[in-house]
């Protein structure tokens, strides 16, 4: 297999099986072809990383930037539809959903991974968008499943930030490509990012500063920033929990990858401004911001909604800093978070379907009565609030460490945010974890294989990350300057 058959593979495989998964009558043929097709896409993804990459064509390319984010896109996507298809079973079980809706919900799913893969290895601007918009528009309609007036509203007012969001980027990528179009010509060589970034040091610088603006604020929207961020908390507390971990672990990362694309070619254009400082900035905001909504939460999943918008602000923080170190951090601290915030909402989709709700007060003492879980739960949540030996914590050190030379007024707001956001899931964790165990509780559906799965791997780069995987985030992050 070459690697153009690879990337054709990991855009064809889900295109199908959407179709197919639409037709298919009966949950157990749809759920377990959503689990087969996410696992050979993720197969044609990680093939990627062993095979000659092939030359860029007009609409897709594959290089180190890309390739970190598929690879991570496809496995999590797999992971979350091993994990979907008992806990979506069980819902159907209990009647909260119906033959009708499954074979919708598998469909969607496979057609929202299309978007975000294609999304992700787009050499034209425009094509992303449209991909961006594609997967946007597939998870709207699976938050709304339950069909709920709190999941119909959730599902509305995530498209209606999400529209305006993205309609702020087409504007942003419209004006990049007024900026291109005096030098590379009118029509496909405007859009191609191979080209544009060869040539970004002639734009009107201008344009692209403006564009920026727009895009930033834009894809931000999709990233979850603060102010942007109002439909992120609606989305992951009413939709399915396997989408809540696709929307934290997967879609804020592919809306990132398009900020950081254009990030690039802003820092081509020595006349443009620095990007740097305006990540910097939307960063630190989400990050204060969602580490104080933390202590008001009374939903579970609303919780771990905030503590996404928490991490996604060190993230830009770490992108919009720069510098070897930083884009390292920021890297790596994108991985770690995806892997696992997603493996934290597996728990909690099956927290939630034991005890029959999601409000805090009403979970406690969960290492007493299901203490694979609960224990499970603790190690997830001291990981994603940064105690070692997790992942997180490097590369939370990472930042930290790189930001104090350079910007030691702004470090210490990252402190104070890393702490409150550290203190606020401490002192969640205890009711969730131990106390009395309250009410009645259901018998446990489904595997938490994906959930120990992705922690092995964050425990294991927290305790020692592989030399071939530092070398290779270390050429990513030159690569973003």
């Amino acid at each position: 297999m070459t690697a153009a058959d690879a990337l054709g593979a990991v855009l064809a495989l889900p295109a199908v099986a959407a179709a197919t998964l639409a037709l298919v009558p009966g949950y157990r043929a749809t759920a377990w072809g959503n689990v087969a097709a996410s696992f050979l896409t993720f197969v044609a993804a990680a093939s990627l990383l062993v095979l000659e990459r092939p030359e860029p064509g007009e609409y897709l390319h594959i290089d180190d930037l890309n390739i970190v984010f598929i690879v991570l896109n496809t496995f999590v996507g797999f992971t979350a539809a091993f994990f979907s298809a008992s806990y979506i079973g069980h819902e159907l079980e209990i009647g909260r959903l119906t033959p009708a809706n499954l074979r919708f919900y598998h469909a969607m799913y496979q057609l929202m991974m299309f978007g975000m893969n294609l999304a992700l290895v787009s050499n034209n601007i425009g094509l992303m968008w449209v991909a961006i918009e594609l997967a946007t528009l597939s998870t709207v309609l699976m938050v709304g499943l339950y069909r709920t007036h709190e999941a119909l509203e959730a599902a509305w007012k995530y498209f209606i930030l999400g529209s305006v969001g993205i309609a702020l980027a087409l504007f942003g990528t419209i004006l990049v490509y007024m900026a291109a179009q005096p030098v590379l010509g009118e029509g496909q060589p405007s859009m191609t990012w191979t080209n544009l970034i060869t040539a970004a040091d002639r734009f009107d610088p201008a344009i692209l500063n403006v564009a920026f603006v727009f895009l930033l604020v834009g894809y931000g929207t999709k990233v979850g920033l603060a102010p942007f961020h109002a439909w992120l908390p609606d989305a992951h507390a009413e939709g399915p929990t396997p989408i809540s971990a696709v929307l934290s672990g997967l879609l804020l990362n592919v809306a990132l990858y398009a900020v950081l694309r254009f990030k690039l070619l802003m820092a081509a254009n020595e006349a443009a401004i620095a990007p740097g400082p305006l990540m910097v900035g939307l960063g630190l905001l989400s990050l204060v911001f969602a580490a104080l909504m933390l202590y008001r939460r009374r939903d579970i999943k609303r919780l771990f909604a905030y503590s996404s918008i928490e991490h996604m602000g060190i993230i830009v923080f770490a992108f919009g800093m720069g510098g070897p170190l930083a884009n390292f951090a920021g890297l790596l601290h994108m991985v770690m978070h995806s892997l696992t915030k997603s493996a934290i909402f597996f728990a909690v989709g099956s927290i939630a379907q034991i005890k029959g709700t999601q409000k805090i007060a009403e979970i406690r003492g969960l290492t007493q009565s299901h203490p694979a879980l609960g224990w499970g739960l603790v190690l997830a949540i001291l990981s994603i609030a940064g105690m070692p030996p997790s992942g997180v914590f490097m590369t939370e050190f990472l930042v930290v460490t790189s930001s104090f030379s350079r910007m030691p007024l702004l470090t210490l707001v990252l402190v104070l945010g890393l702490l409150l956001a550290f203190a606020a899931l401490l002192l969640r964790l205890i009711g969730f974890a131990f106390g009395e165990p309250t009410g009645k509780d259901a018998p446990m559906h489904g595997s938490l294989a994906p959930f120990w799965l992705h922690m092995a791997l964050v425990l294991m780069i927290g305790l020692h990350m592989p030399q071939a995987m530092v070398d290779w985030f270390r050429s990513v992050a030159a690569l973003l300057g």
